[in-house]
């Protein structure tokens, strides 16, 4: 049967549960899917649903979405997929999805990838690609409560330095740049994120821009300044990534870049 509740990686092997169901309010549910994609182990399927609407509502949207993710995670074919997020007939894996509407049903999707599988009311359950072709890294969660600080600095027209300096004061131990176009930004603010870079706060560039990959040593010099590029992951899921590394002791640019790096 499914279960709902929390996927501790220890407690998740011992269950014998063909998967977890868990229910989530749909703000921050992409940073959660990403964050328990990376750290959860095995290859049970962990499903995160949430709903738009709220039970009052007269087309409430939370039940059905319950029911299709139940579907998903008590099906065979979703072992070994990673956590996905279920909402609107939709399947969509934890490293693309994202919320793209402040109030709309249709709300989630995955603008690189688009959605993994689909659950369909008469069809039953689709999935547009094998299980087989996914690869994931698992990391350990560090012995204490809290994560490493990592900031996420907005960029804008004429930005200057002073949120990163603001960040590096408060402890950042790594920073995020939601920059424009493929990543990029002001003088002053990549001279600021270059030497913090220098100090060893580790820099991704990520980009405010919904759709797309964030290139290396394109519109940055990323050998030159030390930073590492998102690729496909957006400010707020480098963040998450960039929290993980830090506590598994991953700090060496060529090893960050590789982690940032997507494969299938």
């Amino acid at each position: 049967m499914v279960r709902a509740g929390s996927p501790h990686p220890g407690r998740l092997r011992q269950e014998r549960s063909r998967g977890v169901v868990i229910t989530h309010g749909t703000d921050t549910l992409e940073e959660t899917a990403f964050f328990l994609d990376n750290v959860v182990r095995g290859d049970r399927p962990v499903v995160i649903v949430g709903s738009m609407r709220p039970a009052t509502a007269v087309s409430a949207d939370g039940p059905g979405n319950l029911y299709e993710a139940v579907q998903v995670a008590a099906d065979p074919r979703s072992r070994g997929r990673g956590v996905m997020a279920v909402m609107n007939d939709k399947i969509q894996g934890a490293r693309s999805v994202t919320k793209t509407n402040t109030t709309s049903i249709e709300t989630f999707s995955s603008p690189n990838d688009g959605p993994i599988g689909y659950v369909d009311t008469a069809g039953g359950i689709r999935f547009m690609t094998q299980a087989a072709g996914f690869k994931r890294a698992t990391y350990k969660l560090p012995a204490g409560e809290q994560l490493p600080r990592v900031a996420i600095v907005y960029s804008h027209a004429n930005m200057d330095a002073i949120p990163i300096e603001d960040a590096i004061s408060h402890g950042a131990k790594g920073i995020v740049l939601a920059g424009v176009g493929d990543g990029n930004t002001s003088k002053p603010a990549l001279d600021a994120l270059e030497a913090a870079a220098k100090k060893g706060i580790i820099v991704v560039h990520s980009t405010r821009v919904r759709s797309g990959f964030v290139t290396r040593n394109v519109e940055v010099n990323d050998d030159k300044n030390g930073f590492v590029a998102s690729e496909d992951l957006n400010p707020q899921k480098a963040r998450v990534l960039t929290q993980l590394l830090i506590s598994s002791g991953v700090t060496a640019p060529a090893e960050l870049q590789k982690a940032f790096t997507a494969t299938w």
